[in-house]
């Protein structure tokens, strides 16, 4: 079964040149709105089954299969999280609409579509997702991590933001030990 994890676009992802996109779809270590944890490794050996098949992580419009607005050039994990870069086609209708979407504020959420392979029920509800199955990131209305949204602000903004992300990734794994 596929699952959604709408995550905001995390500090530092940004609009360049109109059309190119980068930033975090998923903070590791931070409880989302379902009451999910996504742990440092996750998405590991989903992207080395991909990069091994040639195939790619989906750029999609709010998880609509029909509704493909551009490509993900790189996505990797880091301490911080997902990260993933890439670009709006501008050849494709609803990837400008997208991009006029970004760049009026009106959208800016970033959200993982994927299959759960493993998890850990947590006390209280939620689960900690140990293993994913990878297969789209979108750009959505309504993200489910609430702290991960496109950041507008000065580069040096940007760099202070994503320090704050991971230095709160690093407090989150190092209350887990």
């Amino acid at each position: 079964m596929l699952e959604y994890k709408f995550a905001g676009a995390a500090p530092g992802l940004r609009v360049v040149e109109g059309h190119e996109i980068a930033g975090y779809a998923s903070i590791f270590g931070q409880r989302d709105r379902g009451g999910d944890t996504v742990v440092a490794g996750a998405y590991a050996a989903s992207l080395a089954r991909l990069a091994a098949s040639g195939d790619q992580v989906r750029m999609l419009w709010q998880h609509d299969p029909s509704q493909p607005i551009g490509v993900w050039d790189e996505v990797s994990e880091d301490a911080v999280g997902l990260y993933v870069k890439g670009r709006l086609l501008p050849d494709v209708a609803r990837a400008r609409e997208a991009q006029a979407l970004l760049a009026a504020g009106a959208v800016d959420g970033l959200s993982i579509g994927y299959r759960t392979l493993r998890a850990e029920k947590l006390p209280g509800g939620g689960r900690r997702l140990l293993e994913l199955d990878l297969w789209e990131v979108s750009l959505v209305t309504f993200p489910m991590q609430s702290t991960a949204r496109i950041d507008r602000k000065s580069d040096a903004a940007q760099d202070i933001a994503l320090l704050t992300a991971k230095l709160s990734a690093a407090r989150a794994a190092l209350a887990q030990l």
